[in-house]
């Protein structure tokens, strides 16, 4: 009777087991939605996409302060604020390469009004075409406009401004080829057709004959019979080099320089643009920067003052600006 009834409840246990695996197995806790929710919402699906951005924007800022200070000096501060923003396409046998350039700088010292030390406004767009990509020549086209956002002045005389926007503008537009095994560091670029306007729009300035345009016609008095023009257009060929380089680890080298001659007027005449920029990064954000630009055209005569105060034209001179500055650069 006893090993009857030990049997017994030893079965009826293991069948209560079953039923308890069988009541596990077909009744599973239920998922609650909003953790399914949250699940599905992480899940993140990037498409390729032969566009790349980038986004820039940089602040150098430098200040000189006197107290009682023996030697003397004047009180200052400067600033400079610089944008890049560039949009660009890339796959095996196109390139098209796009940037917004702006840079404005001022400085306020102590007795003398605030004074424009950078004012710079450039757009460009370059395309490239090979036809396969055993190549490393690249048909070309490309287009560059370049100016400025304010007013500028022969300091101190503010009264009458001797530039100002569009005035004066360039654009340039040309076809030819461009040599890009190493595209972003290294590029070579040669145009037999490049037409080159420079627009000055303010009247006074074009009758002036102001940065190359035609000057306006005056009687023997002195009075305006026909306005200057304020477009003068050329067509020749230009040359453009633009190399970048690490020197060492957070030091970058840019150089960059711009050849042209018109076929017209005074061949063999060449406009240079040269710059040339060191980069010395300090971390993410702090970037400081030695930079020189040299310019030389042809059609900008520079005006000097004689000891009568008269205003004489002078031939067309080399220009030059150097920067050195230190300030918070951001991507974004």
């Amino acid at each position: 009777m006893y090993k009857f009834l030990f049997s017994l409840f030893i079965i009826s246990g293991f069948i209560g087991s079953q039923n308890a695996a069988a009541q596990h197995v077909a009744f599973p806790l239920p998922i609650k939605k909003n953790l399914v929710k949250r699940l599905t919402e992480q899940i993140i699906i990037v498409e390729p996409t032969n566009w790349s951005e980038s986004n820039r924007i940089g602040l150098d800022l430098s200040e000189v302060a006197f107290v009682n200070w023996n030697s003397g000096g004047s009180n200052s501060i400067s600033g400079l604020a610089e944008l890049v923003v560039e949009r660009n396409y890339s796959d095996n046998n196109t390139k098209w390469r796009n940037k917004f350039s702006g840079r404005f700088g001022i400085n306020s010292q102590e007795g003398r009004e605030l004074r424009k030390t950078d004012d710079f406004l450039e757009i460009t767009s370059d395309y490239g075409y090979r036809k396969d990509t055993l190549s490393n020549w690249y048909y070309s086209a490309k287009f560059r406009f370049a100016s400025q956002f304010t007013n500028g002045y022969k300091y101190p005389d503010t009264s009458v401004p001797i530039s100002q926007f569009m005035a004066p503008g360039y654009v340039f537009l040309g076809v030819g080829g461009e040599y890009g095994k190493y595209i972003e560091n290294l590029s070579i670029y040669a145009s037999p057709l490049t037409y080159k306007s420079t627009f000055v729009l303010d009247q006074e300035l074009a009758n002036n004959g102001s940065f190359g345009v035609t000057p306006a016609v005056r009687d023997a008095d002195g009075n305006i019979i026909k306005n200057g023009e304020k477009v003068n257009s050329e067509l020749g060929i230009l040359l453009q080099s633009v190399l970048k380089a690490t020197i060492m680890e957070n030091i970058n080298f840019t150089n960059s320089i711009n050849l042209y001659t018109d076929y017209l007027n005074s061949f063999g005449n060449i406009d240079v643009d040269w710059e040339l920029n060191l980069n010395f990064k300090v971390n993410s954000f702090v970037l400081a920067r030695l930079g020189s630009h040299l310019k030389y055209d042809n059609d900008i005569k520079i005006t000097e003052t004689n000891i009568d105060g008269e205003e004489i034209t002078m031939g067309a001179r080399t220009q030059w600006k150097q920067q050195l500055g230190i300030g918070v650069i951001v991507d974004f």
